[in-house]
């Protein structure tokens, strides 16, 4: 269970059964569109994908804003409906338990550390939480790298 933008609680295990894309976002990067793509992606198969942003401030401080503030951004400028989880450090000595989970399980995927380089950096899990893989922030939500895993 996570901290949820709007102050409640996401609870990932209610996920089990669908593949899951846990998402480290920022509302003054680059790569803040992707939001788009996000929420495109969502719709286009919430019948088998959930996928959870998680806000965090730790690249360029590129998300000084606060919960409500986030939230707001996300809904006015992506129309964003996907879960929103609190913001958190995803890297460094803050990191939050599930970000300092999910990349010991990429390392032992054989991805290379940092696993977490940049803001948007994608988390792929199967339908049991297992992870399958990691997207760098340059893999749009839409591409084809991601969506073979759900077609």
């Amino acid at each position: 269970k996570v901290p949820a933008l709007d102050g409640g609680t996401i609870d990932l295990s209610s996920f089990k059964g669908k593949k899951l894309l846990i998402v480290n976002t920022a509302s003054k990067c680059g790569f803040t569109p992707q939001y788009a793509d996000l929420e495109k992606l969502y719709e286009t198969y919430k019948d088998k994908l959930v996928i959870v942003g998680f806000p965090a401030n730790n690249f360029g401080s590129q998300e000084p804003g606060t919960n409500s503030e986030i939230k707001e951004f996300c809904k006015k400028n992506f129309g964003v409906t996907f879960p929103m989880a609190a913001k958190v450090d995803v890297v460094g000595d803050n990191i939050s338990p599930l970000f300092k989970y999910l990349t010991e399980q990429a390392n032992a995927i054989g991805v290379e550390s940092p696993v977490i380089k940049w803001n948007f950096t994608k988390f792929l899990l199967d339908e049991n939480g297992k992870l399958i893989a990691v997207f760098p922030s340059k893999v749009t939500p839409m591409s084809e790298e991601i969506t073979k895993y759900l077609n």
